[in-house]
């Protein structure tokens, strides 16, 4: 499958990248700078044959966000809050009738342990507002640490829960972050993205808090 990572130059698109290729993914790296995006993918490209058959592997490649969307089959956005909003307008073109992952978490620097409802009441709500109902949308990762999912060599030692409305994209997403090393779980439409956005200033007061690293969750009495 080929899996556009949209802002994929940030910790989270690079470790989604090599744990997706090694798993036989074509990964298309995006960036506004599409040089930089190139010069990410060659950067990765050495560490996918490390431990894996290279007969099963897949590839990284980078460019710009346009060119990553283009022939995509599912579309992950990575980019800070800031930027999310104007970065769906610019790309729902060549959105249309892919699935979007959405991970972003609406943050509020510096104030990022308190919990921020942007107006849409989450940052996926806002996606699938903007996109339309032609590009299905679905809400994951928020809870997985960036630096353990950056070091394809670490353990995902937390549960990933998906939200979305419509089932194609959460069947698709679900396989995905299983594909990562993490278990995945349907937590519901994707209006409950407003709870599991919620979470993440949750997370990062208890890991400043306890002085513990990579803060995640895991739940019990689910197979």
């Amino acid at each position: 499958m080929r899996i556009g990572i949209v802002g994929g130059t940030g910790r989270e698109g690079r470790g989604l990248a090599v744990r997706w290729a090694k798993a036989g993914h074509q990964v298309a790296l995006g960036s506004r700078d599409a040089e930089r995006a190139r010069a990410r993918a060659a950067e990765l490209a050495p560490t996918l044959h490390d431990g894996a058959d290279p007969a099963g592997t897949g590839v990284i490649e980078g460019g710009s966000n346009e060119w990553a969307v283009s022939d995509a089959a599912v579309v992950v956005l990575t980019v800070p809050y800031a930027a999310h909003g104007e970065t769906l307008r610019a790309l729902a073109p060549h959105l249309a009738g892919r699935v979007l992952i959405d991970i972003t978490v609406p943050l509020v620097p510096p104030r990022v342990q308190q919990v921020h409802l942007p107006e849409g009441q989450a940052a996926a709500l806002v996606a699938q507002t903007i996109l339309g109902p032609g590009t299905p949308v679905a809400a994951a990762l928020h809870h997985v640490s960036s630096a353990h999912l950056g070091d394809p060599a670490h353990a995902l030692d937390c549960d990933v829960l998906v939200c979305s409305d419509d089932p194609r994209a959460m069947d698709l997403t679900l396989a995905l972050v299983r594909e990562l090393g993490a278990r995945a779980f349907d937590a519901g439409p994707l209006r409950n993205a407003i709870a599991l956005e919620s979470l993440t200033p949750v997370l990062l007061h208890l890991g400043k808090r306890y002085k513990a690293a990579g803060v995640g969750v895991r739940f019990t009495g689910l197979v």
